[in-house]
């Protein structure tokens, strides 16, 4: 039998699927196949059995396909999912190995720029000292700050990117910006990356399955640019992540080089607009 595929519900009417996903849940649907809603508000509040309420019981494996959501509310929803007889295909260790920068980090730094991390508590931005220290290996020059998961790249300036590593008092007022905008959302800590020029070809993202590549599409974010990337150095590091379901964001460097500027759970990667499901979702049907 093939995994249900289990999307977030509209907030406003919890019998249909979030319009964000809609098209996703009508191709599955076209295809045959089974699909389920979860409530994601009140998984992120903390009420993961409330959440879960309309899936089936003993409706067997499971993909979820939604919004993100912290590695800890992943932890309790495939919880409460295995109180239904339901069985998430993507544990909560490999959620966060995915989700988090920490967690694929090491297994990637061949290929994606130099990194450093700290963790912090919401509303606890560390001092001009401590990320001295903490970003002593990267040698100086121009950087990029976010968290384990997410960047504000919108506001670039402001609470992304530091000229010079070396000017620690600037580093330091772009991490205090940049926790203080993420606030309650922080997630993990705070993450130091190294800057590299890429050109403006935009960003790949491939989505592979069980190792596999099964569909390249743009960066949500332009989603009118979809270079195609070389995947040589990519597939063996991808396999050796050992999760089955993740998404890589490629870019192409200024000397010709394709590097990895994120890595993430699949099961939370947004398809950028026009895109059609269809490949992803078969692919998610042939796992047992």
């Amino acid at each position: 039998m093939a995994p249900v595929i289990i999307f977030c519900a509209d907030p406003l009417r919890p019998r249909r699927a979030d319009p964000h996903f809609a098209d996703e849940v009508l191709a599955a649907r076209a295809s045959g196949l089974r699909t389920a809603l979860i409530d994601h508000d009140a998984l992120l509040a903390g009420d993961a059995t409330a959440a879960v309420a309309g899936v089936p019981r003993e409706a067997g494996t499971a993909w979820y396909r939604g919004w993100m959501v912290p590695s800890g509310r992943y932890a309790e929803l495939a919880e409460a999912l295995a109180a239904r007889g339901v069985t998430l295909l993507t544990s909560p260790d490999d959620y966060r190995r995915a989700h988090e920068l920490p967690g694929w980090y090491a297994t990637f730094t061949p290929v994606t720029p130099a990194s450093v991390w700290l963790p912090a508590a919401p509303g606890e931005a560390p001092g001009p000292r401590e990320l001295a220290a903490l970003t002593a290996p990267l040698g100086g020059g121009p950087a990029i700050v976010k968290d384990f998961v997410k960047s504000r790249k919108h506001e670039w300036h402001e609470a992304c990117y530091v000229p010079d590593l070396a000017d620690t008092d600037r580093l330091a007022a772009v991490v205090a910006r940049f926790v203080a905008l993420q606030d309650v959302f922080l997630a993990g800590g705070v993450v130091v990356r190294a800057f590299e020029r890429f050109t403006e070809a935009g960003e790949a993202r491939v989505w592979w399955v069980d190792g596999r590549p099964v569909l390249t599409t743009a960066h949500p974010d332009r989603p009118g640019l979809r270079p195609e990337p070389v995947l040589d150095a990519v597939a063996p590091l991808v396999a050796a992540l050992g999760c089955r379901f993740v998404t890589t964001d490629l870019a192409l460097r200024e000397d010709g080089v394709w590097r990895v500027v994120e890595v993430g759970d699949g099961q939370v990667s947004d398809l950028p607009r026009g895109t059609g499901p269809e490949p992803l979702l078969s692919a998610l049907a042939g796992i047992p």
